[in-house]
């Protein structure tokens, strides 16, 4: 809920930008980012601008090339974003920030409950793989995603929009298993019913089913916290669609979202 408390929290005047990191989100994320090297070229450019001008891109939704001068150039800026797209750079940030998270609310570092959904959205003509989802009635690509019981994203995996939930949910299980192994329940709509959700990790799937007797729309127990993890992340507007040419920048895109959700969360919290 919107007060004058909150609204103060959330400011962000000052900045240069919007999307722009603050000293306390730096502190956060920079332990995270690559030291410079000890022999070879000194950088030309701070760190931290690098990061400012990836946030700015994915916020504004406009192409490397629309930077504004201020930022290094574009050029830079892209190769440093492929590099950590590359080395899987923001799945590991997000990893150690989400248990971050989770342990300054008092709760154990790897989630025993989680919650998994998908988002299909029209791509555009940059190219890449991308499927029809007759569902939706979208031409495009999925975005997969399992958050916790409080919204945070866990495992994010884009793919083509005709790949089923069924078919997508059980190798989203089994990846997330892997960096959080303690997970023992997650909760899912109808479309993740069967033997190959069920069955691909150990993780118990509870499907979360509509009321026989409901009319219209109505909010499912917990299952709107994957949703409300949607709506955050749909803030950028370079997720509006999915721009990218190849499925390792959309999903780099997914999970740099996903850090700066954490990286402000914590920071408002030190």
């Amino acid at each position: 809920m919107w007060t004058p408390t909150t609204r103060e929290q959330h400011s962000r005047k000052g900045q240069r930008y919007q999307s722009d990191l603050t000293d306390a989100e730096w502190r956060v994320i920079e332990p995270h980012l690559p030291e410079p090297r000890a022999t070879g070229r000194p950088r030309s450019w701070a760190m931290r601008e690098i990061v400012n001008g990836i946030f700015y891109v994915m916020r504004a939704g406009c192409t490397w090339r629309l930077l504004p001068t201020d930022f290094p150039p574009w050029g830079t800026i892209y190769r440093w974003f492929a590099t950590f797209r590359d080395d899987g750079r923001f799945e590991a940030i997000n990893h150690t920030l989400v248990m971050a998270d989770r342990e300054r609310v008092g709760r154990e570092a790897s989630p025993t409950g989680a919650i998994i959904d998908s988002q299909s959205v029209k791509t555009t003509e940059a190219g890449g793989p991308r499927g029809y989802d007759a569902g939706k009635k979208i031409n495009g690509r999925k975005r997969h995603a399992l958050v916790d019981t409080d919204g945070r994203g866990l495992d994010l995996e884009p793919h083509p929009a005709s790949i089923q939930d069924r078919d997508g949910g059980g190798p989203l299980l089994r990846a997330c298993d892997g960096a959080f192994p303690v997970s023992k329940k997650a909760l899912a709509d109808g479309r993740y019913g069967g033997d190959r959700v069920a069955n691909a990790t150990v993780v118990a799937v509870e499907i979360v089913r509509k009321n026989p007797e409901q009319v219209g729309f109505a909010v499912q127990p917990r299952r709107w916290v994957v949703e409300r993890f949607f709506a955050w992340i749909g803030r950028n507007r370079r997720l509006a669609k999915d721009f990218e040419a190849t499925i390792d920048s959309a999903r780099a895109f997914l999970y740099a979202a996903s850090v700066m959700l954490l990286v402000r969360r914590l920071a408002r919290a030190s």
